[in-house]
């Protein structure tokens, strides 16, 4: 997010009509639309893991409803988070805030979602945050999709207007969605991820097609880019420069059921900006990341238990021009590594325990990063969700979420010595109706 702005009334009807969505969670909206359960088509019953059903759902362009027509939902969330760090940080994380043991009211969220047409669907939000009293636009996709038949074989197939590589994906590995799912705003991070991982988050418009044939094959393909300073400026958006071309975005993966209760994925990614950091300068700053995937679930005959098992690692190659040209980075070419695994427990999707392995190294720049970005540590998570299951008080109109997350390094920035200074507790209360 960037400084507070006054908002015109257009910016806000531009906001609500293309939407900004952080990590998705299985809204009351969706639920009412279908007349299903969060539980149906999330693991966890609040999301934004999917499952079958879910990631069917999401194709399909959120389409599946009762009656016909323009029949969007509304639905709203808050965030409530406490976080503590082992060691005070040596200045507040941002303005208004104490070096230490912070209440935040992380987000208030308007959702509008659902069909448009037959064959259209939208998921929208507008969200407000206390970091910064801003209201701010993260990502957004709006879909057109059908479904074909050529002889034996069938395919989903559709067109997605959004703003953010990997938003539309429908496995919980791509950097949009990956775990955690939710996590302290004001906590210290890594120095420095691959640029497909949040940069482009809320910074870029794209227009991707994909298709999935015989439920197996999964293929996209499409191109962003970035949006105008004045522009992003109005909704709060993050300016990272600007694209000298449309960047490419490829995505292949491939998915099975092993059985009745198990299913499984395997694919791929490719990004690849190219990028003159904040408008200015000599030359463009090339970026090439590759990306492997893989998700795997499993639940019970009677669906009283759930594992789920993702990984994600992406490489990227930078060529520095314009910011080595600049004097901002000391070389020239730097490479990037960014490794994700997590396992996740459920029972009757609503107590889940999460154990997460991460790790973020590359190349040593004293000028772009301040030294080494190595970085690699874990996350802990005990999650409770009373609701979102077919029997549930106020089904389908109300669902909630309390968390306790514990994050540690054992490398920082390169240090091993201090890296524990940075491991945070994480206390957080979600409800959305």
């Amino acid at each position: 997010m960037i400084s507070k702005k006054t908002w015109p009334t257009w910016s806000l009807l531009i906001l609500l009509l293309l939407g900004a969505i952080p990590k998705a969670h299985a809204i009351p909206a969706f639920s009412r639309q279908t007349g299903l359960s969060c539980a149906a088509c999330h693991v966890g019953a609040f999301g934004p893991q999917l499952t079958p059903l879910g990631r069917e759902f999401k194709l399909k362009g959120y389409m599946l409803k009762s009656g016909g027509g323009f029949n969007p939902k509304i639905s709203a969330q808050v965030l409530e988070s406490f976080l503590h760090t082992q060691k005070d940080q040596a200045t507040p994380p941002a303005p208004g805030f104490n070096t230490n043991n912070n209440w935040e009211l992380q987000t208030v969220d308007m959702y509008l979602a659902g069909p448009i047409s037959d064959h259209m669907g939208l998921f929208t939000l507008a969200s407000y945050s206390q970091n910064g009293h801003t209201v701010g636009w993260d990502m957004t996709d709006l879909r057109y999709a059908r479904t074909s038949q050529l002889g034996a074989h069938s395919a989903i197939w559709g067109i997605s207007l959004n703003n953010a590589p990997t938003i539309t994906d429908i496995y919980n590995t791509a950097p949009a969605w990956q775990y955690p799912y939710s996590s302290g705003d004001l906590a210290p991070g890594a120095p420095a991820t691959p640029i497909i991982m949040d940069a482009f988050a809320n910074a870029s418009l794209g227009l991707t097609a994909y298709t999935q044939i015989d439920d197996k094959w999964y293929l996209e393909a499409g191109g962003y880019r970035t949006l105008s300073r004045s522009f992003l400026n109005k909704v709060n958006g993050d300016y990272i420069g600007r694209l000298y071309q449309t960047a490419p975005y490829l995505r292949l993966a491939y998915q099975t059921n092993l059985n009745a209760q198990s299913n499984m994925e395997v694919g791929g990614m490719y990004f690849s900006p190219q990028i003159q950091p904040m408008g200015v300068g000599a030359g463009t700053d090339d970026y090439k990341d590759y990306g492997v995937d893989a998700n795997y679930q499993w639940s019970s005959s009677d669906f009283k238990h759930s594992i789920t098992l993702q990984g994600l690692y992406v490489y990227e190659k930078q060529t520095l021009n314009n910011t080595f040209a600049e004097g901002a980075a000391s070389n020239l070419h730097n490479h990037l590594n960014a490794t994700n695994i997590n396992a996740s427990y459920w029972y009757e999707n609503t107590y889940g325990a999460t154990l997460a392995a991460i790790a973020n190294d590359g190349s040593s720049d004293a000028l772009l990063y301040g030294g080494s970005p190595n970085t690699e540590g874990g996350v802990a998570e005990i999650s409770w969700v009373p609701f979102g299951k077919d029997t549930s008080w106020k089904q389908p109109y109300i669902n909630l979420r309390l968390g306790l997350q514990y994050t540690f390094y054992t490398k920082f920035a390169g240090d091993k010595n201090s890296a524990s200074d940075n491991n945070a507790t994480y206390l957080y209360f979600q409800t959305i109706f």
